[in-house]
């Protein structure tokens, strides 16, 4: 596959494959992540466990190519997306994952509906997906019910009214909407009671298995390893370090 395509390989045996990537923040103390050799195949729930400070974070940039490692290859879908540009690279992600981000990340003065369509605005696949089988409002309207809210939560709201259980699940249907084949999922259930995270999880495995895609969440919470298919620790797939040395 040339350097420049965004389009997805759909021979790729593993959604995600991590080979000899190195990447390291600049400055006099820069933090190092290392991972010699990371697979997905599709259709896994991953959970993948670190604490705060461990990385976490950088690999997620990594995983959605908004960092590119300075060594090594990141594969998603068979496309190696450290070798696209930048401007590439968003394409990729725009069509190929959905992130539900810590913060949610929601246009806070934005209706509920737009807030969840917006990803169609920048992915011409993912929007083709929705409006072969129907509107694209009564899209964002299915994921929304079936992820536990009701029109009268939503309708006429801005997206900065809702409660912090709302608002992430507005979140997860932005990121599931057009059925992007990788789910990231950045600490989702952080800022949940115990109840309520069981609650979310099975809603969102049963989306992502509607959709057939692949999902990896973090979170520093291990006693959710017994919900996904694999659970792994940080420190399982990578090394880290500072001042710019190899571990």
């Amino acid at each position: 596959m040339k350097s420049n395509e965004v389009g997805a390989n759909a021979a790729a045996t593993s959604t995600v494959d991590i080979s000899d990537a190195r990447f390291t923040w600049p400055g006099a103390k820069g933090f190092t992540l290392t991972i010699d050799s990371f697979a997905l195949p599709p259709g896994e729930r991953l959970l993948l466990i670190g604490p705060s400070g461990s990385g976490k974070s950088t690999f997620l940039s990594l995983l959605a190519g908004i960092n590119v490692p300075t060594d090594g290859t990141i594969s998603i879908l068979g496309t190696n997306i450290a070798r696209l540009s930048s401007a590439a690279r968003d394409h990729f992600r725009a069509e190929h994952m959905g992130i539900i981000f810590q913060m949610f990340n929601l246009l806070p003065y934005g209706s509920v509906i737009d807030n969840v369509v917006l990803p169609l605005n920048f992915a011409k696949q993912r929007r083709a997906r929705v409006e072969g089988s129907g509107s694209i409002e009564s899209e964002a309207r299915r994921l929304l019910q079936s992820l536990g809210l009701s029109p009268a939560d939503y309708e006429g709201t801005a997206a900065a009214s809702l409660s912090v259980g709302q608002q992430q699940r507005v979140a997860c249907a932005r990121a599931l909407i057009g059925r992007p084949e990788l789910i990231i999922a950045d600490e989702p259930t952080s800022s949940l009671d115990r109840d309520s995270q069981m609650a979310f999880l099975d809603l969102l495995f049963a989306e992502v298995e509607q959709a057939g895609g692949t999902l990896i969440m973090v979170s520093h919470d291990q006693s959710l390893a017994t919900r996904f298919d694999r659970a792994l620790r940080l420190d399982e797939i990578s090394r880290t370090g500072f001042n710019g040395g190899r571990p």
